[in-house]
């Protein structure tokens, strides 16, 4: 028979600020007011009513010279170009697939926008309309970058490269979008034998390092050899360790999914959930990340 944790209820404290010293983010709720200034010009989140600027959402307020607008703290993913997703096929239509990015609409992955195998470039026939399913069928992950928006919200996506396509074995981790830090790259290789895909629609897909890239494929051929103990084991830590960053609202990026990470490794895999253990390696992490900015 299976032993069974059970747990009292306990006081937790409030955990510190993760903002580096000096930074602490302005936060609004809806109807604040931003600033009565009228040299500022109205974004995102934002509306003006007797000449002060208000938060229509409840953010962070950010400023870029003079816009100001107000980024959710939880809200669904808005699509710019050149951003990294992971997305999830729901339908294949005539000469492109409709994909789940967790936005408001499903985004849209044109025929034309994929990487044919082998690399060749040439234009879509009637045969490689008719062989959609091979690329693509309902339920499979890939990897894409947002290559231009509709008028109506929608992304359009492209695969055009090798480094993008189809997911094989992993693990994927749904988290808020306004979690997943911008940064140059997405894909990381983590010293640890895992690498992570970090969406900037808050999929997270968690993968075994393959030992090499498959140029030839297209993107379009899985790997479905059997994952190693060893590889499965630390999928499943850095997978906890996403889950308690996300609990604590800590920003995701390579480095502090990977201070967390080596934060825990005294515990076992299914102990990272626990609450206690949960805010003792944030913690650590968060010091180091603070230590590194200091």
């Amino acid at each position: 028979m299976a032993a069974v944790s059970m747990r009292l209820p306990a006081i937790r404290g409030p955990l510190g600020s993760s903002a580096p010293r000096g930074a602490e983010k302005h936060l609004v709720a809806p109807g604040d007011t931003i600033t009565t200034d009228t040299g500022y010009m109205r974004g995102h989140g934002t509306y003006v009513e007797d000449d002060k600027l208000i938060a229509s959402v409840a953010g962070v307020v950010e400023r870029v010279n003079k816009l100001v607008c107000v980024r959710a703290l939880k809200a669904r993913y808005n699509g710019e170009v050149g951003d990294i997703v992971v997305g999830r096929i729901t339908e294949v239509q005539q000469k492109r697939w409709k994909v789940e990015t967790n936005s408001r609409l499903d985004s849209v992955l044109l025929l034309s926008s994929i990487n044919l195998p082998g690399g060749e470039l040439r234009r879509r026939s009637a045969e490689d309309e008719l062989a959609m399913r091979d690329y693509l069928q309902e339920g499979d992950l890939i990897s894409a970058e947002v290559q231009s928006i509709f008028s109506d919200g929608a992304v359009s996506l492209h695969t055009r490269s090798l480094k993008y396509g189809k997911l094989a074995q992993g693990v994927l981790v749904q988290v808020s979008p306004s979690l997943v830090k911008r940064q140059k790259t997405h894909f990381h290789d983590l010293p640890c034998g895992a690498s992570v895909i970090l969406g900037n629609n808050g999929f997270i897909w968690i993968y075994p390092t393959p030992e090499q890239k498959d140029e030839e494929a297209g993107g379009f051929t899985t790997n479905l050899e059997p994952v190693p103990m060893s590889d499965r084991e630390v999928i499943s830590r850095l997978r906890n360790c996403i889950v308690a960053l996300v609990t604590h609202k800590m920003m995701l990026f390579d480095t502090s999914i990977l201070y967390c990470y080596d934060a825990s490794l005294p515990h076992q895999i299914k102990d990272i959930l626990k609450p206690e253990v949960m805010e003792e390696i944030v913690l650590e992490a968060r010091q180091r990340l603070l230590d590194l900015e200091g």
